[in-house]
């Protein structure tokens, strides 16, 4: 094999197994987060973390997934739903979803039998899970690896609705630090935020796959994709930041009331 066809073959792996949302987004998620816990959740956070923010753990798992320790955690970025499957009838992989990490991650670090080990896993978990919750692309169709071999053009660059989804309307959207963002969209009053902050994370989930279905129809195979697509989708990025961000304060606050 050539060094052009090693290298091209990379690629094809590497877009095949990129998680979402990408750094910015997990940051603004946790950032959010980290604005509305409680006291004694913040407490017990850094007592868990040693003092280190949310922030700094919430790209750990997109990492950690790939190394021995953690490989059972890969499929936990998401959830597969096919084209004209219902979200409730789609089938379950047999290794977990996001859904259900979360949830099983939630029971851990709110079971009084788990060592402090097991919860500072499941944290550095729930923190970067819940981001992924909310990205369109994580609960995308099986039959195209979550829109990785959905191939569209990014302001002509080859690419594919995964990776857009990633990073490229993230960033196209506003060119801001995950501080900026905080600042600009995290303005809801408190009353906004328990609304939004309602549900499970099963409704979370389905309403990102809500979402999701609408990307699939508005983005065909082949598109190429510019100011137009963003200036559709930045709202939607930006509200699925929020609602991360309020969800995983207000899962972290129920946890360590």
């Amino acid at each position: 094999m050539t060094l052009r066809n090693i290298f091209l073959a990379t690629m094809a792996t590497a877009g095949l197994t990129a998680f979402a949302w990408g750094q910015k987004g997990h940051d603004v998620t946790a950032a959010i987060a980290e604005r509305h816990l409680t006291p004694k959740a913040r407490a017990a956070v850094d007592s868990l973390l040693d003092g280190k923010s949310i922030i700094y753990w919430a790209n750990w798992l997109d990492n950690a997934s790939h190394t021995p320790q953690y490989a059972y955690s890969k499929t936990w970025h998401y959830r597969n739903i096919d084209a004209g499957e219902t979200y409730e009838a789609a089938r379950r992989n047999d290794k977990g979803d996001v859904e259900t990490a979360i949830r099983g991650e939630a029971q851990i670090l709110a079971s009084p039998s788990a060592n402090r080990e097991q919860k500072v896993t499941a944290l550095k978990m729930i923190v970067h899970l819940v981001g992924d919750a909310h990205q369109p692309m994580h609960v995308g169709h099986l039959s195209d690896l979550g829109g990785n071999k959905w191939e569209v053009k990014w302001f002509e660059t080859p690419t594919n609705l995964h990776s857009v989804w990633d990073s490229n309307v993230v960033e196209a959207a506003h060119k801001w630090s995950y501080s900026e963002w905080v600042d600009q969209i995290d303005r809801i009053t408190p009353e906004e935020s328990v609304t939004i902050s309602a549900g499970t994370p099963a409704d979370w989930v389905k309403e990102t796959w809500g979402i999701c279905t609408d990307v699939y129809a508005t983005t065909p195979t082949s598109s190429t994709l510019s100011y137009d697509y963003t200036a559709r989708w930045a709202p939607t990025v930006e509200q699925q930041l929020l609602r991360g961000g309020h969800r995983l304060a207000a899962l972290l606050n129920s946890i360590f009331e």
